[in-house]
């Protein structure tokens, strides 16, 4: 069974943000971080103008992960997790998990440093056998 990513929801949410991070990882398991601004195509999210390293990473390491930080710290991040396929400078995303990460927590001391909130997942109801 699969759990499709509501992507009207994350296209919803993804207009808030000014830019996201394309996290891939290295062969020896670092994670490389490029600034990047996806756009939905259907069930997908797609990076043009992909970088070399970015897109080696992905050919041989396809679990990326897309995050849009917060502008604020009181703010969430989005976080999507895919598998990505490499075709020229383009990367495309298919969604396997999408969550609005809670707030980074206030300094220690500092009043409300203890974090109240928790993620909130941008899963549509599960539905068996389907995928985006």
């Amino acid at each position: 069974m699969s759990v499709p990513v509501d992507l009207d929801r994350v296209a919803e949410e993804m207009r808030k943000y000014s830019f996201a991070y394309l996290m891939t990882s290295t062969a020896d398991g670092r994670p490389h971080a490029v600034a990047v601004s996806p756009v939905i195509d259907g069930n997908h999210l797609v990076v043009n103008g992909a970088g070399n390293t970015t897109r080696a990473n992905a050919r041989e390491r396809p679990a990326v992960a897309l995050v849009w930080p917060p502008a604020g710290i009181e703010e969430y991040s989005l976080i999507v997790d895919g598998d990505a396929q490499v075709d020229g400078e383009t990367v495309t995303v298919t969604s396997t998990r999408a969550v609005l990460h809670r707030p980074a927590p206030a300094p220690e001391g500092a009043p409300g440093s203890s974090c109240g909130s928790d993620c909130v997942p941008l899963e549509s109801t599960p539905l068996e056998g389907t995928e985006l």
